[in-house]
């Protein structure tokens, strides 16, 4: 124990027979204490609290308070277990049990509010000497440490360790793939070549049409091959001003026939110039494309997809809304691994592409979905004067 504690304890042990005078030194000497107590632990960087069974905060420094949105006129009345949802069930206490035997633990959170950051808590029991050494209410001390930066530079290197390997396999594929492709394109063009020595003026023809439908689609297999390298290489954004409205057009125009032929209804509510923000065009038009077929394919014929427009003064948001029959709830926090789909035929790989390009643009994709209701993208572009890079060091 410290000297200034043992010489204040000897001096509270006789505070029975101080007179007035030496009584007002101990009641100023004390306040001297708290205040210089209050200021070591206000200097500190983690977040200190100490509450009750109930949650009740008793005491709170200033990292603590600035970490869960705590008031100062709060502490003593405030519960932790609201602040910090979750957090009591976690613990599993049970009804009167004796904390004295519980070890230290800790718990990860991420809370969204003053603002979004991931704080590790060290939650230690403890408890407190009454007079005569009687037992007092059971405690926690708890100790806040803002990770955020950890947790995430963590994830987004995992993250580009599976884009990377990604990468490799579609480059792989990609040539595989690109051989074939050429053989057929010269397979075909002398195809065509011998119909036109020797085939009658209708069978010309109707060769003619089918040996353009095969180069139309071996030229469009071209081309998803070489977006798809394009969307999943990490290649930082050329940002230019561009109007989110006017892209979403011209995605929707290309997609327009499909839409036509799978019998959806296609619903825009908003307006030109209304949404300018700086992003890279081709980038945003595959965000745009993945989101949209993803939803086609969801819905069956009758099905409508509404796409709305909102802003604020941080950010511009589109959402599209469709009819579909909606994504398990099991299956929402698996969305944007690679691989993992819920189509069939899928390639798991749409949603992390699409993930991924928010991110680089600094904004977020989010998504709402009910079984046999429908699911809900909410794409997030910041305003261009608010631009920041999410989720990065």
């Amino acid at each position: 124990m410290p000297r200034k504690t043992r010489t204040l304890d000897r001096v509270l042990g006789r505070i029975d027979n101080l007179d007035p005078v030496n009584l007002a030194n101990l009641v100023q000497r004390l306040a001297r204490e708290r205040t210089f107590f209050e200021a070591v632990f206000d200097a500190i960087r983690e977040g200190v609290l100490v509450v009750d069974r109930d949650g009740l905060i008793d005491y709170a420094n200033l990292a603590a308070m600035r970490m869960v949105a705590l008031k100062e006129q709060d502490v003593g009345r405030a519960s932790l277990w609201r602040l910090v949802p979750g957090l009591r069930q976690s613990l599993d206490l049970a009804p009167g049990e004796d904390l004295t035997g519980r070890s230290a633990l800790s718990r990860e959170v991420e809370l969204t509010y003053p603002e979004p950051r991931i704080v590790r808590l060290y939650i230690v029991p403890f408890t407190e000497d009454g007079e005569d050494h009687q037992e007092v209410t059971p405690r926690f001390a708890v100790i806040l440490g803002d990770v955020t930066q950890e947790v995430l530079s963590t994830r987004d290197r995992i993250e580009s360790e599976k884009v990377s390997s990604i990468l490799l396999l579609a480059a792989g594929v990609a040539h595989e793939i690109g051989n074939p492709l050429n053989s057929l394109t010269i397979h075909l063009q002398l195809m065509q070549r011998s119909l036109r020595k020797s085939a009658s003026a209708a069978a010309l023809e109707k060769m003619r049409s089918s040996l353009e439908v095969c180069q139309n689609e071996v030229t469009r297999l071209d081309e998803i091959v070489r977006n798809f390298l394009e969307a999943i290489r990490p290649r930082p954004p050329d940002l230019q001003t561009v109007d989110l409205v006017d892209t979403l057009e011209e995605v929707l125009k290309v997609q327009g026939q499909e839409l036509q032929d799978r019998n959806l209804v296609v619903e825009v509510e908003a307006s030109s110039g209304a949404a300018i923000v700086k992003a890279d065009r081709n980038q945003v038009k595959q965000v745009f494309f993945n989101v949209i077929k993803n939803a086609m394919e969801a819905m069956s014929a009758g099905g409508r997809l509404h796409i709305k427009t909102r802003a604020n003064d941080d950010a511009v948001f589109i959402q599209f809304g469709d009819t579909g029959q909606g994504i398990p709830q099991d299956d929402l926090p698996r969305l944007f691994q690679p691989f993992h789909t819920t189509k069939k035929g899928g390639s798991g790989l749409g949603l992390m592409i699409i993930q991924r390009i928010m991110r680089d643009h600094g904004g977020q994709v989010g998504i709402d979905s009910r079984q046999g209701v429908g699911t809900v993208v909410t794409l997030e572009f910041p305003r261009n004067e608010r631009r920041v890079r999410l989720l990065q060091r």
